[in-house]
Formats: structure tokens, C-alpha cells, sequence
């Protein structure tokens, strides 16, 4: 049976989808609290929601635009840039790993993807990402930090890109921005080629309510306002956004538990001899071997991570999202738990041969 949405994973602790483990601000809630009946009962506006962005973000409110999640940012750029410019032989150039929504927006467009393969250890192939644009190039998707391997792309290679394809829409998305990193805005004025997106999805808690930004000059964001719905964020999401922004303390204390859970699931990846790699968001990617029995065994612990498997360019990988320490420290326990069983299992097996 096919039912909308991403599987439930049951009780536990939700490390597999990269959510802020703990929670959102309590002014986001307060101020949910305060949304009145026709705030709900009336299309909402955005005025105040967008210039609350701009400050923040420190660029004129022509060049916001909020989306329903940053996923619609994404797809509606592929329908402004390509479906609505009716470019027939249009290309869009992913390196990989990728986010899956580059690819699938791509598809439904009808554009065909140019995908780029990643080096052994997933740093950034700037050269291969210039080789690989044509003149029917129309979107180069750009993640940083990259989602599954949290690797950062530098600034110069970013703008050499942008410089490099001056007919085509950059996407730099920086969804993990806040968790390691710089952000590309400071560079944006020199760029109108280029769209930057970012989530309150991660830093500020607000999966569930679904809002992300994009942001750009006009003509590069244009296109994507001209198809994007007129009432794509609720009236509660509008009113979260605006407290999420004011309350300065909550994502600098958040950002610092990741920090440190990060560092101490590099500490036991070495220890149990594990792959990994180091990462600028808020998940490590690490290479287990088989990943089904694996992440069976964490579930049973009530631990859920992401399995990256099936993706060829990220074979017996998962992902672990790393948020609260003491999340962290559950998750790491579980790991020891299940290598020292499988290990158990596989000497018992040797000796039985």
C-alpha cells in the first residue's frame, strides 16, 4: 500500500531525517499560541514574514521568496527556469552525491540530468562540475554542506561555476549552513545568475511546518515567484517564522550541541573502526558495511538512522543525524551494542567452520 509521506519509523530516537532533535524555540510555540481564528479562517500575508527574512539574511525583500519547504524552492526553480521557458533539450548538472528532490525536479520538467560522479573521499570536483556544462545547461545544483556527506564547497568554486555558466541558474543550497561553514549571501550582489536556498526545516526546528527561502536577484528569482502558489505558506507557519528569527539564542545553543555530538561520533566511529567523514551539517555519514541488518538492529534499539546504500555512489553508508548530546550518546551506545553482537556472531561463525 502506497500512502502519502515518509514511513513512520515507530518510537525512538529520529536520526534519519536530519530534524533538530530538539525541538524548536519555545517563542515559535508561543507564538503559535497566539494566532488568532482568522488567521486562520483568512489567506495569510506575508509582508511582515518576508522583510523579517530579509533583515535577517541582509538583502533587499525583492529577492525573497518564501517556499513551502525549501523542496518547492526546488522544483519551482525547474519549472521557472525550464518548464515555464519551454527549453525542450534543457540540462541540469548534479554532482553526487544529491539531495533527491535535483534529480526528481529535473524529471518532472523534462530536462535530463548530467550527473557528476564524486571522488573517493567527496570533496568537491569543481573541474568536473565546469566540465561538464553545455550550452543547453540551464540549473547547476549545488550543495553545501552536501547532503549525505556533509563536505563544504569553497566560495571560489561556487562563484568560478557561477562565472563559468553566466546563461544558467545556479542553486546553492545551503540548508546545513548554520551547522558548519560560511554562507555565499556576503557574495550574492556579484552573482545574478545565482539562487540561494535556505530552510527553517533544520537550524530553527520547523520541519513540520514547512517553510524555506530563496533567494536572489530578480533575474534569476523572478521566474521562480512567477510559478510559485500566491498562499504556499499557512498562516501558523507565517507566524512561527518571524519568532523563530527573534529568539538569537536558541540556534547558537543548538549549533553548539551538534558540534559536539559530531565530535563524539567521530570519537566512536575511530574506536570501533569504522568509516566516516567529517561533516559541516548537522549528520555524519558513515560506512558500516550491509546496512539492512544493521539499521534493523539500531530500530530494535529504538535508534533510526538513514540508510544510504542504495545510493551506488555511497555503498554500505548510513547516516546519522547528530543533534542533542544526549540523543548522541543513546545513538552511540546502540552502535557499540550492535558491532559487538555482529562482531560476537561472526567469530562464533568462524569457530563453527
Amino acid at each position: 500500500m502506497k500512502i502519502q509521506g515518509y514511513p513512520d519509523p515507530g518510537g525512538g530516537l529520529r536520526l534519519h531525517l536530519n530534524e533538530n532533535t530538539g525541538g524548536c524555540s519555545p517563542a515559535v510555540l508561543d507564538a503559535i499560541r497566539r494566532v488568532q481564528p482568522e488567521d486562520v479562517s483568512t489567506y495569510p500575508s506575508y509582508g511582515d514574514a518576508v522583510l523579517a527574512c530579509a533583515r535577517h539574511f541582509d538583502v533587499d525583500p525583492e529577492w525573497v521568496l518564501l517556499t513551502n519547504g525549501l523542496d518547492e524552492g526546488i522544483l519551482m526553480a525547474a519549472v521557472g527556469h525550464i518548464a515555464r521557458a519551454k527549453i525542450h533539450d534543457a540540462e541540469t548538472v548534479i554532482p553526487l552525491p544529491a539531495f533527491d528532490p535535483y534529480p526528481n525536479s529535473t524529471a518532472a520538467v523534462g530536462a535530463t540530468a548530467v550527473r557528476v560522479p564524486p571522488a573517493r573521499d567527496y570533496v568537491f570536483q569543481a573541474d568536473a562540475v565546469l566540465a561538464a556544462i553545455t550550452p543547453r545547461t540551464t540549473l547547476i545544483f549545488l550543495n553545501t554542506p552536501n547532503n549525505p556527506t556533509g563536505q563544504l564547497i569553497p566560495h571560489d568554486d561556487l562563484a568560478r561555476i557561477a562565472e563559468a555558466a553566466p546563461q544558467s541558474i545556479v542553486l546553492i543550497d545551503e540548508a546545513y549552513i548554520e551547522f558548519g561553514g560560511t554562507t555565499f549571501l556576503p557574495r550574492l550582489a556579484r552573482h545574478p545568475n545565482v539562487l540561494i536556498g535556505r530552510t527553517f526545516s533544520k537550524a530553527y526546528g520547523l520541519a513540520g511546518m514547512r517553510v524555506g527561502i530563496v533567494i536572489g536577484q530578480p533575474p534569476a528569482l523572478d521566474p521562480v515567484r512567477a510559478v510559485t502558489l500566491p498562499f504556499n505558506i499557512n498562516g501558523v507557519a507565517r507566524a512561527a517564522i518571524g519568532a523563530a528569527l527573534a529568539d538569537t539564542t536558541f540556534l547558537p545553543r543548538y549549533a553548539a550541541q551538534v558540534r559536539e555530538s559530531r565530535t563524539r561520533l567521530y570519537a566512536a566511529c575511530r574506536r570501533l573502526g569504522l568509516e566516516f567523514w567529517e561533516s559541516a551539517a548537522n549528520f555524519v555519514m558513515v560506512r558500516v558495511g550491509e546496512t539492512a541488518p544493521f539499521i534493523q538492529a539500531l530500530a530494535a534499539r529504538k535508534v533510526h538512522v538513514r540508510d544510504r546504500s542504495k545510493d551506488p555512489t555511497t555503498p554500505g553508508c548510513i547516516r546519522v543525524t547528530a543533534g542533542v548530546v544526549e540523543h548522541t550518546d543513546a545513538a552511540i551506545e546502540a552502535l557499540e551494542s550492535v558491532l559487538s553482537l555482529r562482531r560476537s556472531s561472526g567469530q562464533a561463525t568462524r569457530h563453527a567452520q
